[in-house]
């Protein structure tokens, strides 16, 4: 990473430097051993909360500052925490060795606003965070800073499954000039509303003052209103939606909000919005590792190999 200069640290602003300075505090995980990559624990100052937030940092076998990487950031469900991630290691270290896909840097940042059920968004409630603003734009730019990255929409995977996915499908087609292309998994993803026992209801994170979920806001921030978003930029992106056959089953009068269902609502919605290539898969299994883990490995071939879409 050519960013060494020693004039250049007089010239950087604070938030910058404090990157700087988390890249170089790295606590290791993971050692690199035959054509495994590496797995890292690190932290940065996000200027729009005004606190660290931490993440691990996946680099490939043979990471080096002189060539640039495409980047995956994955978003980790409800409750869960950037751990959960870290069980793709292995299958991103046998992509890029089979040469499936190039060598590519994973970021798995932490979410611990609103208990963890904080849906990536920025949050009117009263223990809310701005946490969209603060992983779309903080966090980028300080990956974009701390790795040889490609810098660039192009450059930049989002993935996510269950309140990840939400998130995933959000930030790819409400934000398309920062995210090329997405993954998106089992997505907690519900339309018009949610199911009344729904933790995007529990936590706050569609919430306003001491309201814990508005209408209005969910209607705001859910995908259909993204998708005009994503429309109106012109701009063209890849996606790959995936879900399980054996979902949660809603009882009455709920039933129709179950998430096979949702996700598949949603891919017949994103694949006839002009610029979108989308991919759509039903995997043997429920809401869990044994379909996210042989989603994402095949989301990531498909997304390598499949060219964007031209806009008509």
């Amino acid at each position: 990473m050519n960013k060494s200069k020693g004039y250049l640290m007089f010239r950087l602003p604070i938030v910058m430097v404090l990157s700087l300075v988390s890249v170089m505090a790295f606590s290791a995980l993971g050692e690199s051993s035959g054509n495994k990559g590496t797995l890292t624990a690190s932290k940065f100052h996000s200027p729009t909360l005004d606190e660290y937030i931490n993440y691990n940092v996946y680099l490939p076998y043979g990471y080096a500052g002189s060539n640039k990487y495409p980047v995956i950031y994955m978003l980790h469900g409800r409750g869960d925490k950037m751990s959960a991630w870290t069980k793709v290691v292995d299958d991103m270290d046998n992509l890029i060795a089979n040469g499936d896909i190039p060598p590519v840097i994973a970021i798995m940042p932490d979410a611990p606003w609103c208990d963890r059920g904080n849906y990536y968004i920025d949050s009117e409630y009263k223990t809310g965070k701005k946490v969209e603003t603060a992983l779309v734009h903080d966090l980028t730019a300080h990956v974009d800073f701390a790795y040889s990255t490609i810098n660039s929409r192009d450059g930049r995977i989002i993935a996510g499954y269950s309140m990840g996915g939400y998130g995933a499908a959000r930030y790819l087609l409400a934000h398309p000039d920062i995210f090329g292309s997405g993954i998106v998994l089992s997505p907690a993803v519900y339309t018009p509303f949610p199911p009344i026992d729904s933790s995007t209801r529990e936590f706050g994170a569609f919430g306003r003052g001491e309201q814990k979920f508005v209408d209005e806001i969910w209607i705001a921030k859910n995908y259909p209103s993204a998708i005009l978003v994503f429309e109106a930029s012109k701009l063209t992106s890849k996606v790959y939606i995936a879900v399980g056959d054996k979902e949660w089953k809603n009882p009455p009068p709920d039933e129709m909000h179950d998430l096979d269902m949702e996700a598949h609502l949603m891919f017949n919605k994103v694949c006839r919005v002009k610029g979108v290539t989308v991919e759509f898969r039903v995997m043997d299994g429920g809401h869990d590792w044994d379909v996210w883990l042989p989603a994402f490995t095949d989301a990531m071939k498909y997304l390598f190999k499949q060219p964007v879409a031209k806009i008509k």
